[in-house]
């Protein structure tokens, strides 16, 4: 289920999956199937990890990574599930392809 909170995003973000929804930050943007894709795979790796460790192995990885680059932004861009995510989000096949936890050749790349 897609959601639109236009009051919800921080700077330039724009999509945020939340299982079981997407949140995004206005109605065009649900015609953005690149986006759109890229939440979903967020989804996929939320519910094979059953929800709230993912949550707290997202949190964990963000904090580690974010020290290491001494940025934010930069530990954000390289925590596993969003590399996954951004290196398949135009892929509109990806999920039909994708193995479980796939996510995990992303930790050390």
């Amino acid at each position: 289920m897609i959601l639109v909170f236009k009051h919800f995003f921080y700077k330039n973000y724009v999509g945020l999956s939340l299982w079981p929804f997407i949140f995004l930050k206005n109605d065009a943007l649900k015609e953005d199937i690149v986006l759109i894709n890229h939440e979903k795979i967020h989804l996929r790796q939320q519910r094979e990890l059953l929800i709230v460790p993912f949550y707290v192995f997202y949190i964990i990885e963000w904090i580690l990574k974010s020290i290491f680059y001494m940025d934010r932004y930069k530990g954000y861009q390289n925590v596993s599930f969003e590399r996954e995510a951004y290196d398949n989000e135009k892929n509109l096949d990806y999920l039909n392809e994708r193995n479980m936890f796939s996510f995990i050749k992303y930790l050390w790349r």
